[in-house]
């Protein structure tokens, strides 16, 4: 069974950092695509960055500059490194990903983790 875990999540002043990591387990072959979605209360699910498993990475506007998506191809893991954090990226933050196990391909996801801005 394949399962996506989230850890890293918590409380931020503004302008600080914070680090997400997402560990796929289980019989796995490959992973294409991973990324990282969020959402907030009373909004809908948005894509905040997104990888390729040979690097290519696309962002939301609203965190280019601030957040870098990564991943470790060995450990089945993908990082989101957040700074200069604002109040408004405050959601539950959850990883995505594209993931051909035992069971065929699949799209799965975390459980999501909290990300608190606030002073």
């Amino acid at each position: 069974q394949v399962q996506l875990v989230e850890s890293g999540g918590g409380l931020v002043q503004p302008g600080g950092s914070l680090r997400l990591s997402c560990a796929a387990s289980g019989s796995i072959f490959s992973i294409n695509a991973m990324g990282w979605y969020r959402q907030a209360p009373g909004k809908q699910r948005e894509l905040v960055a997104h990888i390729m498993t040979g690097g290519p990475t696309n962002y939301a506007d609203s965190v280019k500059g601030r957040f870098t998506i990564s991943r470790d191809n060995a450990k089945r893991t993908v990082y989101l490194q957040m700074n200069t954090l604002k109040p408004e990226d405050t959601a539950v933050y959850y990883c995505n990903a594209d993931i051909w196990g035992r069971d065929g391909v699949g799209n799965y996801w975390g459980q999501g983790t909290q990300v608190t801005v606030a002073s």
